[in-house]
C-alpha cells in the first residue's frame, strides 16, 4: 500500500477508535426505552457554563442540566426559563450541601475559580454525587490529593474538563506520536496565548483565587499536549517566568516559558496573557512535520501531517466529555481524564513555577505521579 492511502486509513482509524466505544455504547443505550439520563448540576454560571457547558447539554445523550449552583440571584429565573430547570434545583452556595437530598442530582461539575475547586469538590462527594472539575484541578498538589480521597472515599468517581481528550485532532495526535509513526526522535513545540487588556474584576488576574497566571489557565494545555503526545512523562524540566518589565499583571505571571526533557525528546512551550492569539501544536518528526492549528480551541481545529491534511471533522467537546463521563458511571467504567491526571499535571505546575523562582533552575522530576492516558494501547 503506498504511504499516502496508508496514512489516511490510519487517520480515519484512529477517529473511529476514538469515538467507537462511545457510538456503540450510545446505540445500545439508546435502544433501551427506559435508559437512565443522568442530572448534572452546574456549580458557577460564569462565561464557560453559560456559553459552552449549558449548550452542550442540550447535546448530550446520557446526561442533562438538572440543577444549578449561583450566588448571582438575577441569573436564577434566567436558568430556569431558558432550560427548564425545576425551581428547587435552584441552589445557592450556601445551601449547597442540601443536594445530598435531591436525587435528580448524579454529577457536580464545579466550574468555579481555580481555588474553591477543592472545597467543592470535597463537598459534592461528601453529598454522595459524582464529580466534575474543571481544569486546573486545584491550586496546589496537596488540594488535590484531598480531593482524591474524599471522592474514593465516598466511593464516586472523579473526573477532570481535560476536553480535548475528546477531540478527534488532538486524540490523533496522541496516537501518531504514541505510536512513533513517523519516528522514535520527536521535539514539541507548542504555545497558547492571547492578550488581556483589561483585568479589572477578574479573578484570573488574582493569585488568591487563581493560583496563578497564564500557566494555570492557557499552559496547562501544553503542558498536557506534550505528554499525551509523547505519550511518556517528562524527567526533568525548566521554567522561565517572561512577564513583560510593564505587565499590568501584578500577582500573577502574565507570560511563562518552559521546556520539559521526555525519553524520546523536548517539549518547548510558552503561554501567555500579554501575547496576540497564538494556538499550535507543532510535533517535529524523523519524517516531517504534524501541527494542530489552532490546536486548543473550543472548534475550527486544523490539523496536517507529512502526508496531508487530517481529514476530521470538528466535534462538540465538551458534549462528548459529559457524556462520556455519563457512561463511566453508568457503566462502572473508569474516566480517561481521573483526578490522579489532574494531580500530576498540577505537580508539574508547581515544579515550572519552582524553577522559575530559582533562575531557571533544572529540576528532576524523579516522584512525578505516573498517570498517563495512553490511547493506542
Amino acid at each position: 500500500m503506498k504511504r499516502r492511502p496508508f496514512i489516511k486509513n490510519i487517520i480515519r482509524a484512529a477517529t473511529v477508535t476514538a469515538i467507537a466505544p462511545q457510538l456503540s455504547l450510545s446505540q445500545s443505550l439508546a435502544s433501551e426505552k427506559n435508559s437512565k439520563k443522568l442530572g448534572i448540576a452546574l456549580v458557577g454560571l460564569g462565561t464557560y457554563s453559560t456559553d459552552q457547558l449549558a449548550p452542550a447539554l442540550l447535546e448530550t445523550k446520557f446526561c442533562y442540566l438538572s440543577a444549578i449552583v449561583t450566588g448571582t440571584k438575577e441569573k436564577e429565573q434566567q436558568w430556569i426559563e431558558k432550560y427548564g430547570i425545576k425551581k428547587e434545583n435552584v441552589y445557592t452556595y450556601k445551601n449547597f450541601d442540601r443536594i445530598i437530598d435531591n436525587d435528580e442530582i448524579d454529577i457536580v461539575y464545579v466550574v468555579l475559580p481555580n481555588s474553591m475547586h477543592a472545597e467543592y469538590t470535597i463537598r459534592a462527594a461528601k453529598a454522595g454525587k459524582h464529580v466534575i472539575c474543571e481544569k486546573p484541578m486545584a491550586t496546589s498538589v496537596s488540594d488535590c490529593k484531598k480531593m482524591i480521597t474524599a471522592c474514593k472515599k465516598a466511593n464516586k468517581k472523579l473526573s477532570i474538563g481535560y476536553r480535548l481528550h475528546f477531540d478527534p485532532f488532538n486524540d490523533n495526535m496522541m496516537r501518531l506520536g504514541q505510536s512513533k509513526f513517523y519516528g522514535n526522535k520527536m521535539t514539541v513545540a507548542t504555545e497558547f496565548s492571547f492578550n488581556v487588556s483589561d483585568i479589572n474584576h477578574w479573578w484570573r488576574a488574582n493569585k488568591k483565587l487563581a493560583g496563578g497566571g497564564a500557566l494555570m489557565d492557557l499552559g496547562i494545555y501544553c503542558l498536557q499536549a506534550s505528554i499525551y503526545t509523547f505519550g511518556e512523562l517528562p524527567l526533568t524540566l525548566w521554567g522561565k517566568d517572561t512577564t513583560k518589565p510593564d505587565s499590568i499583571f501584578n500577582e500573577v505571571e502574565g507570560s511563562i516559558e518552559w521546556e520539559m526533557t521526555f525519553p524520546s525528546g523536548k517539549a518547548y512551550c510558552k503561554t501567555s496573557y500579554e501575547s496576540p492569539f497564538k494556538s499550535h501544536l507543532i510535533l517535529n518528526t524523523e519524517k516531517g512535520k504534524l501541527e494542530l492549528s489552532p490546536s486548543f480551541t473550543y472548534d475550527g481545529i486544523k490539523g496536517t501531517t507529512p502526508d496531508g491534511e487530517m481529514e476530521l471533522k470538528n466535534v462538540n467537546q465538551q458534549a462528548l466529555q459529559m457524556d462520556t463521563f455519563a457512561q463511566n458511571i453508568l457503566q462502572d467504567t473508569s474516566s480517561i481524564v481521573p483526578g490522579e491526571m489532574g494531580l500530576r499535571d498540577n505537580y508539574i505546575i508547581e515544579k515550572i513555577y519552582e524553577s522559575a523562582a530559582n533562575h531557571s533552575a533544572v529540576v528532576n522530576l524523579n516522584d512525578i505521579p505516573n498517570i498517563l492516558d495512553l490511547r493506542i494501547n
